[in-house]
């Protein structure tokens, strides 16, 4: 057991490094019981699809409001409190939560709010947490530092979680509710124990618009970091289409029934395991623009596949390929935004980042569903195909200079 945890958690990178990843983990988890568990209730409540549709919509609202704030105030405050403080407002509120459905008073109303509230917490927790790793970890191990987060989101947000959530629901509604309390309650008591280094902040007292048009600023006016904010902004325009009609896809292109989608992306999830696993060795032997590069083909590749075949295997190989490449992009870009940004700027430039990263989904899951109005699902797929190649053309070139941007 000692081994396997020095494998995840390797001790040269400190043992406040261990501590914030068993957090992540265990907020991951905390997550990924609630990814199924909160339609699930909704669904109990109420047969109204928009109502569903709200409850999906509510947490990533509040990124939308918030995210830039939360940028500003995590660049302003203590960020291991701020994270302190919004996780236990997030136990506060599943508390709340867990007694309505216990007395059995809840209603679609309560949950909607509530689902408001924790989107609003996690903002502020998730813009601030992702400064954390800078302060604790070399510039050098920053990859398989953000490597081994990677490996709780994709093992237990989305494999391990769903399932669990889904069977807590199925004993009563309450008990994914308690779980999800229980966890959060653990988080707190992590960061309660976690020891960051102190960090300079710039002296006084500043406006939030001033703030945020720095950040905003600093990000436009460096080359390597722009365009891969723009990238990743393009990219999830292009892979929120389609994962927004894959549900779709599984069912009337691969003839896979009610549980298709739940099987591809097990498929994607699977191999984002293997791609973070993999990210060390990857990045000992491979120029990081080349990895950048053969990623983006790989994402490219995955929307044309998609729209030709029909044969589930073949989706299935497809969707493991996309996810390991998505794993390793996804801990490329992070440590590449981390090692290049200053401290001080971190949450500001992360906010704007995020935000774009968020609003990149929502765009992309509007355009695929009218897509696919029009044209069916395959006009959606093609889309992605033809839009990422186009991104790709772009910024091939710059690939190589964005990797290394804070080196």
């Amino acid at each position: 057991m000692h081994r396997l945890w020095n494998l995840l958690a390797p001790a040269r990178l400190g043992p406040g490094f261990r501590r914030l990843v068993l957090t992540f983990w265990t907020a991951n988890l905390a997550d990924g019981v609630m990814i199924a568990a909160g339609p699930l209730l909704l669904a109990s409540l109420t047969s109204d699809p928009f109502l569903i549709a709200l409850g999906a919509a509510a947490p990533r609202a509040a990124w939308v409001v918030l995210g830039l704030y939360a940028g500003v105030v995590a660049d302003r405050v203590d960020r291991r409190l701020l994270m302190l403080v919004t996780n236990v407002v997030r136990v506060v509120v599943v508390t709340v939560l867990v007694v309505a459905l216990a007395t059995d008073r809840v209603g679609v109303t309560w949950v909607l709010v509530s689902l408001l509230l924790l989107g609003a917490a996690e903002c502020f927790s998730d813009t601030a947490g992702a400064t954390l790793m800078p302060m604790l970890v070399a510039k050098r191990d920053l990859g398989i530092a953000n490597a081994r987060v990677m490996v709780g989101a994709m093992t237990i947000n989305q494999l391990a979680g769903p399932p669990i959530g889904a069977a807590l629901f199925a004993a009563g509604a309450v008990w994914p509710v308690a779980a999800q309390a229980v966890l959060l309650a653990f988080v707190v008591l992590q960061l309660a124990r976690l020891e960051l280094p102190a960090l300079v902040r710039e002296p006084g007292r500043r406006s939030v618009g001033r703030d945020v048009a720095e950040g905003v600023r600093w990000l436009a006016g460096n080359p390597p970091v722009r365009t891969l904010a723009l990238a990743i902004l393009c990219f999830n325009v292009t892979f929120g289409a389609t994962w927004a009609v894959l549900v779709v896809y599984a069912s009337d292109r691969l003839g896979l029934g009610e549980l298709g989608f739940g099987l591809l992306t097990a498929c994607a999830a699977v191999g984002g395991v293997v791609g973070a696993l993999s990210y060390g060795a990857l990045e000992r032997r491979f120029a990081l623009g080349s990895m950048m590069r053969v990623g983006l083909l790989v994402e490219t590749a995955t929307h044309g596949v998609l729209a030709l075949t029909t044969w589930p295997v073949v989706a299935m190989a497809v969707l493991v390929a996309f996810g390991v490449q998505a794993s390793v992009w996804g801990t490329t870009s992070t440590t590449v935004r981390q090692r290049a940004v200053p401290a001080a700027m971190q949450g500001r430039v992360t906010s704007v980042y995020l935000l774009g990263m968020q609003a990149g989904l929502v765009a992309g899951a509007v355009l695929g569903g009218a897509l696919a109005q029009v044209g069916g699902v395959r006009a959606t797929l093609w889309f992605g195909c033809a839009g990422s190649a186009l991104i790709l053309a772009l910024i091939w070139r710059q690939l190589p200079r964005i990797a290394h941007a804070g080196e």
